[in-house]
């Protein structure tokens, strides 16, 4: 699970657009629904897109999958895809809110097309369903 720059700020950063819940309740519902598929869950937030990169080609071999909100690096990031790409391994792209109703500078993805699925604007949910998702393809 990566999650990317800001996200350490939920349940406080804009609450209207991201939600009430906390990073740590989010990675701790994440946790239980892993447990439930009988799934291992490494996370990672950083504000550093440089830290993100280094943890995905750390991780590369070590990961059957990523679950990803890259947040802001969404629509910015040609590093970021290039890194997802370079480890190939399936990944999910995760957003709380919907881009696609949002300012247009968020609506487009550098991930979307690359991404195995992409799960948005269902708040902390889009995570679970995320790893759900993420999980069948793997076991499926």
């Amino acid at each position: 699970m990566i999650h990317g720059p800001n996200l350490g700020l939920l349940g406080r950063r804009e609450p209207e657009t991201y939600g009430r819940r906390s990073l740590e309740e989010i990675n701790a519902a994440l946790e239980e629904v892993a447990a439930e598929l009988g799934a291992e869950l490494e996370i990672l937030q950083t504000n550093h897109e440089g830290e993100i990169l280094d943890w995905i080609e750390t991780m590369g071999n070590r990961v059957d999958g990523f679950l990803v909100n890259p947040a802001a690096l969404t629509h910015t990031s040609v590093a970021l895809r290039d890194g997802l790409l370079a480890v190939d391994r399936p990944f999910v792209e995760v957003h709380l809110s919907n881009p696609k109703a949002r300012e247009p500078f968020r609506h487009h993805s550098y991930l979307a097309d690359v991404a195995h699925g992409v799960v948005f604007g269902f708040g902390s949910e889009s995570y679970l369903l995320g790893l759900r998702g993420l999980c069948a393809h793997l076991h499926g």
